[in-house]
């Protein structure tokens, strides 16, 4: 199993490029960081810091959209990083929450995803797409200037129509939640798609993402996290709306797990101002129980346990949402104690 850390671009920007140092001294092998550029500084910009500073760590938004930016200036932006260090870029992409929704926007439709995610993919590995046309001509791009660039793209899902793009299209599928139950559904549709269009499941990648605090002090590491039930329960609350939430024979609450639907009914509302913050005064409808759930928190051994449970079910990454009071701290622990636990040593002998 592969580490990622996951961090916001608050100013000082300087002080996310020390976590990010300090998180591939402790073996993590992914840096992310938050694309949301209201309420955020400029991931690009950051990103390129954090390669400089670091040699091997792979990098990329958590997650990006095809809405705030032309899908051409995001794959020239990871074409530009791979041709200044290597190629060390992934890019995770969604349809869009708190980028788009904090000016009253809208998530894009699948099909713009699907559509987003060939060209950047294309161009971002140095590739010509067609991107349309002109005067009844087919429209090429290429940038000229890059050769060599791969860009794998992970797609963010939850519903069942974005799990079976993830598993038609993505080179990896990204989970912003690491319950276990739910974690064994959705990659269940996301290989059921990928197989039914013809392509290996296990070439998918599977990352799933969560808060991570290591500690004792468990009430305080839930309302240090609590942030992101609320997080979730976006997403969530349009699935429902779109799909309804009555239960199923199989268990499930219309297109998704009755668990994952329920505790979203005494939702009314959510403020974008304080969206991804320990301090969210809009999550009070989130219980302890969703909390334990869908974060990793508890002693070294708890995360050790849970993180066992997920790589169990092919789990290939888990990105550690490193939001909270004790930064430092966590980040150590996971490199003493957990990524070596997780991660299979080759023996000298056997």
């Amino acid at each position: 199993m592969d580490f990622g850390a996951v961090f916001q671009t608050n100013p000082p920007a300087s002080r996310v490029v020390q976590l990010a140092q300090l998180a591939e001294v402790h073996g993590f092998s992914h840096v992310w960081t938050f694309d949301s550029h209201i309420l955020w500084q400029e991931p690009y910009v950051i990103l390129s810091q954090v390669l400089a500073a670091t040699r091997r760590v792979h990098v990329g938004p958590f997650v990006t959209n095809p809405a705030t930016r032309d899908w051409a200036v995001t794959a020239s932006a990871f074409a530009t990083l791979n041709d200044m260090f290597g190629n060390r870029t992934i890019c995770g992409i969604g349809r869009g929450d708190s980028a788009v929704r904090v000016g009253g926007g809208e998530p894009t439709t699948l099909a713009t995803l699907r559509e987003a995610v060939h060209v950047i993919r294309e161009l971002g590995s140095s590739r010509a797409v067609e991107v349309g046309t002109a005067g009844g001509e087919p429209v090429t791009l290429r940038l000229p200037w890059s050769n060599g660039s791969e860009l794998p793209v992970w797609i963010a899902a939850y519903g069942p129509r974005a799990l079976q793009l993830a598993g038609e299209v993505g080179d990896g599928f990204i989970l912003q939640l690491a319950d276990v139950d739910i974690t064994k559904w959705m990659i269940d549709h996301v290989r059921s798609a990928a197989s039914d269009a013809g392509r290996d499941p296990d070439a998918v990648k599977i990352c799933v993402a969560a808060p991570a605090y290591v500690g004792d002090d468990l009430a305080h590491q839930r309302e240090q996290s609590r942030w992101f039930g609320g997080m979730v329960g976006n997403h969530v609350a349009d699935i429902v709306a779109r799909y309804g939430k009555a239960a199923g024979t199989d268990g499930t609450a219309g297109a998704i797990p009755t668990d994952l639907a329920d505790y979203i009914a005494k939702r009314e509302g959510y403020d974008y101002n304080t969206h991804g913050k320990a301090e969210n005064d809009h999550v009070d409808f989130v219980p302890d129980a969703i909390v334990d759930r869908f974060c990793v928190l508890g002693t070294a051994d708890d995360h050790i346990e849970k993180l066992t449970r997920l790589r169990e079910l092919g789990v290939d990454q888990f990105a550690a949402y490193v939001m909270h009071d004790d930064k430092e701290e966590t980040l150590r622990q996971y490199g003493e104690r957990i990524i070596p636990a997780l991660r299979e040593h080759a023996r000298a002998r056997s």
